[in-house]
């Protein structure tokens, strides 16, 4: 089960919910009270008490569907837009005269909570095709534009829009809190990870290493395999052991940031941390260096990126020898994921490349250059006598990205 990280209540989108609902009730007794003061204005006021009563039915029926975004569901957007665009057009079945002299229409003012809720739920583009829709109701119920009708609408097109704009702004700040406190829990785990390992397996592994040393034989074999392992670990510890992944809920408190587990089917097509894949390859003879955030890519991305790097650390010990050392460099640039592998042996002859892929050896040409151009980026391989050879990996962040 998913343990709950933190939970963020955020400051702007919930109140507003707490303001449709009390704006929906409000303005539900304003439109009773209108009537009941002008009742003796309608031709037809039974209309207008069947139309009413159903209203005040279903707006205090319908509270628990206006209290957070996930009770208001899209069907009971359509379903209140829809009462309050039949209240419109039932108003001079009611009222004669409110076409003549402008009157109010059945439901008044509380047509625009419908028209906020759209704005509230789905952003401006949603509050400016319910308060288009509303605009139409209103022309064809007048039998004619007027300046009023013109200001009425104006009124609930701009206020709907800029509501739903404010709301887009809110969730995108959500967003980043919620990126932020990735961060802060990744690196608090980190830190509570590399004490408790530093004061128990680590220690262990130093002193297995300095008494094989000692011991010399068989024991120094098994003294430099607890040092490799000893780097290993310490890799690990720095880049997070567990390449946790954090979802962003919407609940009726407000934001909430969740930890899953990795394997998770809900987080299979999540990004993935490249650090974590590479990680494993540090070593005594193989160093690597990474940035302190996560390096995010899909996860096939960040799968065929590790394979090519695995295969470059392959001819390193395959061509420059065991006691060859390595370097791996991640760099996570904007819009592109760059790593670099380099070795200190004794570098690729001229024309050596091209020869091996004429007897059929196709390493580089395949398993290095291949993944990175399925990837839509490239592999650069500078080599120079005597001075080792450099790898570098580059993919475009627009089509690696999670």
């Amino acid at each position: 089960m998913a343990k709950r990280e933190r939970v963020v209540r955020m400051s702007v989108e919930q109140p507003l919910w707490r303001a449709l609902t009390g704006y929906r009730l409000l303005t539900m007794v304003y439109a009773v009270l209108l009537f009941v003061f002008a009742r003796d204005n309608f031709e037809r006021p039974w209309v207008a008490i069947g139309f009413l009563g159903f209203l005040v039915v279903w707006t205090l029926a319908t509270l628990p569907k206006v209290a957070n975004a996930r009770s208001c569901t899209r069907r009971f957007l359509v379903v209140d837009l829809t009462v309050a665009l039949t209240g419109i057009l039932l108003t001079p079945l009611a009222d004669a005269h409110a076409q003549q002299f402008d009157g109010p229409t059945l439901p008044t003012i509380w047509t625009a909570g419908s028209v906020l809720a759209y704005a509230i739920k789905g952003g401006w583009r949603w509050a400016g095709f319910a308060s288009s829709i509303v605009a139409v109701a209103n022309i064809v119920e007048r039998g004619r534009p007027s300046a009023d009708t013109f200001h009425n609408v104006l009124l609930v097109w701009v206020a709907s829009i800029a509501i739903g704009y404010v709301v887009e702004v809110a969730r995108a700040s959500e967003a980043t809190l919620a990126r932020a406190l990735e961060i802060e829990a990744t690196t608090r785990e980190r830190e509570r990870l590399a004490r408790d390992i530093h004061d128990s397996v680590l220690q262990v592994l130093a002193m297995v290493q300095r008494r094989g040393t000692a011991l010399g034989g068989e024991a120094a074999e098994l003294g430099r395999m607890a040092g490799e392992q000893e780097v290993a670990l310490r890799t690990l510890v720095s880049s997070g052991l567990v390449p946790t992944t954090y979802a962003s809920e919407d609940a009726s408190r407000g934001a909430v940031v969740r930890a899953v587990d990795a394997d998770d089917e809900e987080a299979g097509d999540r990004a993935c941390d490249l650090r974590v894949l590479l990680a494993p390859h540090a070593g005594s003879r193989v160093c690597f260096s990474e940035p302190g955030a996560p390096v995010l890519l899909t996860p096939a991305a960040a799968k065929e990126l590790a394979a090519a790097v695995s295969a470059a650390l392959d001819n390193v010990r395959r061509h420059a020898g065991e006691g060859a050392q390595a370097w791996i460099l991640v760099e996570d640039e904007p819009d592109v994921v760059i790593v670099t592998v380099r070795d200190d042996g004794p570098g690729i002859p001229a024309g050596r490349l091209a020869q091996a892929e004429g007897e059929g050896r196709l390493g580089v040409a395949q398993s290095i250059r291949g993944r990175l151009r399925d990837l839509g980026g490239t592999a650069e391989l500078v080599s120079v006598p005597g001075q080792g050879t450099e790898v570098e990996l580059k993919v475009p962040r627009g089509k690696a990205a999670g």
